[in-house]
């Protein structure tokens, strides 16, 4: 395993970081499969990684709960007696936060729920410009001072998606600030605030943690023939998955890559990707380059598969709708994709139940318009299965 100074903590940290929000479950997302969790876990620990990102709602049944990977991962660590050997990072639920004191209020839970008396590292969770200005008139930098003061937090930061004025904005507001979460991959060097925004960190010594590496999967499955045909011109062959986090790894402004695996083989692979990173040559640069900008024109739209639009009030199974969708526009397979959308996904529960309530208008990371985009893949698929 490879380890990198994260910014001005002075932390070293594993370049993989291990993410709890996609932990193996059985039947649903709020029961985290105990058995499999610990598995991969301890074997992560055991081979190097020593940082554990979660937060307050990860694992629950819908965006707004109290969710159980916050609790799972304390139990792991205290039965382990892992607690001394990582760095725990979590979030608190901006968007939960009516008044000052609910501030203290859910720290006090993640703690207890931790069974930690101090966080490493607490970031203000998913960050956009109305939750922000909500919480900075809630005295949230005053909150973050005394926290740092008493020690229940050790380094604070945030997280985002939000545009990159907004981010500059919240950067200039606290200098404090040591650690900040962002999306990044090959594909989203200009998307929400991509390369400018590791560029504002590295300048200031904040540490940077990635999220979304594979863009949710999409760099590394289902590769389209057109994709594979640029990667096999490369001078250096590589899996999918190593050029996903090679490219990232090959930065200097990337200190920690967040990866939410949920099985032993990726867990295995990631770390085996992570202990021995080969540089990547101006050439190979120039084709990831032509690859994002091939995806670009293939995908149906820039769902991650966050599960943060869960769940619908409607039934509307919205992942899985805009998981096979996408599917079928990367891989120009609308009839394959049709056959997955029609067997694998409930009546009811497909696009077409949609009525537009647009409960889920402003909790899409990625900031898209869901009740659109589910009218595309009604249209895409149509109501019944009739495409052979």
């Amino acid at each position: 395993m490879q380890y990198r100074e994260l910014g001005k903590t002075k932390e070293n940290v594993s370049i993989l970081g291990f993410g709890g929000m996609r932990l193996p479950t059985k039947g649903s997302n709020d029961n985290i499969d105990e058995i499999k969790a610990n598995e991969i876990l301890s074997y992560g620990i055991t081979n190097g990684i020593n940082i554990i990102d979660t937060a307050y709602p990860y694992h629950s049944a819908g965006i707004d709960g109290n969710g159980n990977s916050e609790t799972f991962i304390g139990k792991f660590l205290k039965e382990n007696n892992y607690r001394d050997d990582v760095l725990i990072s979590t979030k608190s639920p901006s968007w939960l936060i009516e008044e000052k004191g609910d501030f203290e209020y859910y720290l006090d839970k993640q703690l207890k729920k931790l069974q930690t008396d101090s966080i490493d590292i607490y970031l203000l969770h998913a960050l956009s410009e109305d939750d922000w200005n909500k919480i900075r008139k809630l005295r949230v930098l005053d909150f973050l001072d005394d926290c740092l003061s008493s020690g229940k937090i050790k380094h604070v930061g945030f997280s985002s998606h939000c545009e990159i004025d907004t981010f500059v904005n919240i950067l200039d507001a606290y200098p404090k600030w040591e650690v900040v979460l962002t999306q990044m991959n090959y594909l989203d060097e200009y998307y929400q605030t991509g390369i400018m925004g590791l560029d504002q960190l590295k300048q200031l010594n904040i540490g940077s943690m990635i999220m979304e590496p594979l863009r949710g999967g999409r760099l590394v499955q289902n590769i389209p023939p057109e994709v594979q045909k640029i990667w096999d011109t490369a001078e250096l062959k590589r899996t999918p998955v190593e050029w996903a986090l090679e490219y990232l790894w090959n930065r200097d402004d990337v200190d920690c890559v967040l990866s939410g695996m949920n099985s032993l083989e990726q867990v295995k692979q990631n770390i085996q990707i992570a202990s021995n990173v080969k540089e990547i040559s101006q050439h190979d640069k120039e084709l990831i380059r032509q690859v994002a900008r091939t995806y670009r024109k293939l995908t149906g739209n820039e769902c991650t598969s966050c599960g943060y639009c869960m769940p619908c009030p409607e039934g509307i199974d919205i992942v899985n709708c805009f998981k096979e969708y996408n599917i079928g526009k990367i891989l120009n397979n609308p009839k394959g994709s049709a056959l997955q959308y029609f067997t694998l996904i409930d009546d009811g529960s497909k696009a077409d139940s949609c009525t537009n309530c647009r409960n889920c208008e402003f909790v899409c990371p990625q900031m898209l318009n869901i009740p659109e985009e589910l009218k595309k893949v009604d249209e895409y698929f149509g109501r019944e299965f009739n495409h052979f």
